[in-house]
Order: C-alpha cells, then sequence, then structure tokens
C-alpha cells in the first residue's frame, strides 16, 4: 500500500504496509507538527488515552456534583399525651408525725389540705385530741404537722393557751413551731438559733431576720404567730 502525503513543504510519497494503522496515523500528522512536537505513534495513542480518562474523570464528578432536589424528612407520627395541667403535676412533700396511724413522708397534690394529709396518714389515733389542728389550712411544701403535739405555751410561761391561738416565738418548741405552715425542722430550728442569739423575738417582723423567711412565708406566718 502506497500513501502518498502532501504538507506545507512538499508532497512525500511513503509505502505503508497493509495493516500498519500506526504509520498511517503519523502519516496524518502535519509534518510541521511532527517535527516540532517530535511525536511519535506510540506518544499520540498515551496523550489519547489521558485526555480521554481525563475527560471522563471530569464529566463524572461534574455529574455528581450537579444540584439534587432534596426531599424533607418524614415526620414521625408522636403520640398524643393525654392533657394534664400544671398544678396536677406538682406536688407538695410533707412529714405527719405524731399520733396518727401511718406517720411518715407524704407526697400530696399541690393544693391539699391539713386534713388530706390525716386522711392519708390513715387518721388520728383514738382520743387524740386534733382541735389544736386547722384542717381546712393549704399544705405548704417540706412542712410537718404533728398531730397531738402539747400546744405553744402562751405570754408569760402559760402553757397552752386557747387552741387554734398564736404559737410565741420566743417560748415555743421545736416541734410546735414545726407546726405552722412552710417550718420543716431545718427552718424551726433557725427561729431558735436567732431567739437564743438575740435575746428572742421583740416584735413579730423580728422574723423576716430569720434566714429562710422571706415575704411570702412571713405573710402566711404573721397571723399565726406572736413575740
Amino acid at each position: 500500500m502506497t500513501t502518498t502525503t502532501t504538507t506545507t513543504t512538499g508532497t512525500r510519497t511513503r509505502a505503508t504496509p497493509r495493516g500498519d494503522w500506526r504509520l498511517a496515523a503519523r502519516d496524518r500528522i502535519p509534518l510541521w507538527l511532527q517535527t516540532r512536537c517530535g511525536f511519535e505513534p506510540r506518544t499520540l495513542a498515551a496523550l489519547t488515552v489521558v485526555l480521554v480518562a481525563a475527560a471522563a474523570f471530569a464529566a463524572y464528578h461534574f455529574w455528581q456534583g450537579r444540584p439534587q432536589p432534596v426531599r424533607p424528612p418524614a415526620r414521625e407520627a408522636m403520640p398524643v399525651a393525654a392533657a394534664v395541667s400544671p398544678a396536677a403535676r406538682r406536688t407538695v412533700v410533707v412529714d405527719v408525725a405524731g399520733k396518727v396511724q401511718h406517720p411518715g413522708v407524704l407526697h400530696l397534690p399541690q393544693g391539699a389540705r391539713v386534713a388530706d394529709a390525716l386522711e392519708a396518714a390513715g387518721g388520728a389515733r383514738p382520743g387524740t385530741d386534733t382541735t389544736a389542728l386547722n384542717r381546712a389550712r393549704v399544705l405548704a411544701d417540706g412542712e410537718q404537722i404533728v398531730v397531738g403535739a402539747p400546744q405553744a405555751a402562751a405570754p408569760g410561761g402559760a402553757p397552752g393557751g386557747a387552741p387554734g391561738g398564736p404559737v410565741s416565738l420566743n417560748s415555743a418548741t421545736q416541734e410546735q413551731l414545726q407546726s405552722l405552715p412552710g417550718v420543716g425542722p431545718v427552718l424551726a430550728k433557725r427561729i431558735l438559733d436567732y431567739r437564743a442569739q438575740h435575746g428572742g423575738f421583740h416584735e413579730i417582723t423580728d422574723l423576716r431576720q430569720v434566714t429562710g423567711i422571706g415575704a411570702h412565708r412571713f405573710s402566711e406566718l404573721r397571723t399565726l404567730v406572736q413575740p
């Protein structure tokens, strides 16, 4: 097979064996390009493979990086909880002591009264005098209810006083102080410590000086105590 190649520098005739495609491909490259770049058929084939691979790699990444629609995640159905008011979820913890069937710490719904605490403790023992207790009083969290405790001493040292009367801050025992709403063992001990350190309570407002008695608690106690 004879191949005739015409270039800008002239016409060249070369005999190419049949089937030698590499020489044929080289003959189709302009002579000036072969001379300047020194391309060999093997080099040209390798370069072609590299270019094809690079083009395929670029096309793959372009296809992978194209914008795709994003579906929002499916919302999971949440179980519907029964509606519970905040008051129903809150409780008060009180300590019922003294002459009751089942003394101990009780958890009662917020808003419960002394009568509810007595009922939860099994009620007072037979023969116990409960007239000193205000059964209608709303319970405060952390307080202690002493059933059948002696009444606070009245001013002048006389024990007791009228049932349901004010508790004397200057003569009451710790148990008697704990019968007041919102007064537990810790707060009752602070009242006794203040009394010992300051020579007693000269007026009811001195109770505000005791740590743990704020304006709200003082408003609850001021009608239930006296110096």
